[in-house]
């Protein structure tokens, strides 16, 4: 796995900017279209536009860019903040949480609004990508509570697979660590990131989520780290932890 874009690839311009973690694609498509982006001298104003990179000169406010150093964090994210860099209805995302000194980054998969816990966050996009494949197989750990008393013949269901909306949805593991009446008490593992996977499979079982907390993502682990608070690792450690390097 390489740092950098490979040489002479091909690229729409704002994905290019996105792909060295300079910025958002979204912001990316509103400097193009403001006339800031230069390639190769002369200003470009249509998002289509192909850049071959690294032969080709590109500049933001006729400043040249480059790749950008990588970086990678865990953050804990609190329950009810969204994971987006904007939100069109105004509410809080984590990107108002975390100091604007960070540079760009953006989130390893996402936390929904109500879930709290480890949320990976970084500027490489390979990394990030690898990280998302379902075909690495990187294992995501949640304690969750739910409504109910959650039995072994459901864990059984739920790790072979139920269907909801003509999806399947799967757990890899799932451990009761309390079952009573009325909440129980599990630890689930995942090895693929569908949208709200967890919520969805227990309602398809008849129990509703109460609290879900991300607690590992691979060998990444939330362990102390406070909720709103980050902690940066340094990406020879993290290829390292991955088996990368």
């Amino acid at each position: 796995m390489a740092d950098k874009v490979a040489t002479s690839k091909r690229l729409t311009v704002d994905r290019l900017l996105s792909k060295l973690g300079i910025a958002s694609r979204g912001t990316s498509q509103e400097w193009v279209r403001a006339g800031r982006v230069c390639i190769n001298g002369r200003v470009v104003s249509d998002l289509a536009t192909w850049v071959l990179w690294p032969k080709d000169a590109v500049s933001i406010d006729d400043q040249p860019i480059q790749d950008s150093v990588k970086r990678f964090f865990l953050f804990h994210k609190p329950k009810g903040v969204i994971t987006t860099h904007s939100d069109e209805k105004g509410r809080k995302t984590i990107f108002d949480v975390l100091p604007p000194d960070l540079g760009y980054m953006h989130a390893v998969g996402r936390l929904d609004q109500a879930t709290s816990g480890l949320l990976l966050l970084t500027n490489d996009s390979i990394l990030s990508s690898y990280l998302t494949d379902p075909a690495h197989k990187v294992m995501r750990t949640y304690l969750v509570s739910v409504r109910g008393e959650f039995t072994v013949a459901q864990a059984i269901e739920a790790t072979a697979g139920v269907l909801d909306g003509g999806e399947r949805l799967q757990c890899h593991t799932v451990k009761i660590q309390k079952s009573s009446g009325r909440e129980s008490h599990l630890e689930v593992v995942l090895i693929q990131g569908k949208n709200r996977e967890i919520r969805r499979l227990f309602k398809a079982q008849g129990h509703e989520v109460t609290r879900l907390r991300r607690i590992q993502y691979g060998p990444f682990k939330l362990e102390d780290l406070l909720s709103g608070a980050w902690r940066e690792i340094p990406m020879e450690d993290v290829r390292k932890a991955l088996r990368l390097s």
